[in-house]
């Protein structure tokens, strides 16, 4: 019986050999399988996950940023730089009070283009001015209802705002709205434009304005305002 036992005892042994290594080449087909499937996928790094975070959170902003400056722009109550500037003078100022006071700015362009030359454009002036021309603006203000302070700019071209100026005049209803009239002069004063534009705007508040050639002298005006 003894030889009988050994030989049962080396076929179990044999069995479970077998048994284990079929499990071990199982799983190693299994996990090479498991890499075969995913070698072909590309794999986002780290470095690459962070830089989409990073943009996405970027683009978030500034798109608050923008809803929130249009909401500002458009609130009322708020303040509105409208010019006119044929040479950058008038702009210039424009600009300083738009950073100034928070204000948003309008250039006002005509739709005909004032020639680039410096006596000619007098030359056009003059003729506008004979015939109380009102040349077309080429753009027009949108939400211009919610403003309630503006801020208006021209050079002083013959004595007078240049007739563009008329034209916004006529085109906008600025009944109620507290106007500041500001000019770019080499001598003549704003006053006789103060006086036109108080008679075009009755029922507005049309402040004394200002001749500014020198932008050092807004901050001390504007906080005189009070505005």
């Amino acid at each position: 019986m003894k030889p009988v036992i050994k030989k049962a005892s080396a076929v179990a042994a044999a069995a479970i050999l077998a048994c284990a290594l079929t499990a071990c080449q199982s799983a190693g087909t299994d996990a090479a399988q498991t890499v075969e499937a995913t070698a072909g996928q590309p794999q986002e790094s780290t470095a690459m996950a962070e830089e989409k975070t990073e943009a996405a959170a970027e683009q978030s902003t500034e798109t608050e940023g923008q809803e929130s400056q249009g909401t500002q722009d458009n609130a009322p109550g708020g303040s509105l730089v409208v010019y006119f500037s044929w040479s950058r003078n008038t702009r210039n100022v424009a600009e300083e009070i738009g950073r100034q006071t928070g204000a948003g700015l309008f250039e006002l362009v005509p739709a005909t283009p004032y020639s680039e030359d410096y006596n000619t454009v007098l030359e056009e002036a003059q003729d506008e001015k004979s015939q109380a021309a009102r040349p077309e603006i080429s753009d027009a203000i949108e939400g211009f209802e919610n403003y309630d302070v503006i801020y208006l700019g021209y050079p002083n071209w013959w004595g007078d705002m240049p007739m563009i100026i008329y034209s916004f005049l006529d085109d906008y209803d600025l009944s109620g709205k507290t106007i500041v009239p500001f000019c770019t002069s080499g001598g003549s004063g704003i006053e006789a434009s103060v006086r036109s534009i108080r008679s075009a705007c009755p029922n507005a508040n049309v402040l004394q304005g200002r001749r500014v050639n020198d932008t050092s002298a807004i901050q001390p005006w504007i906080s005189q305002l009070g505005l």
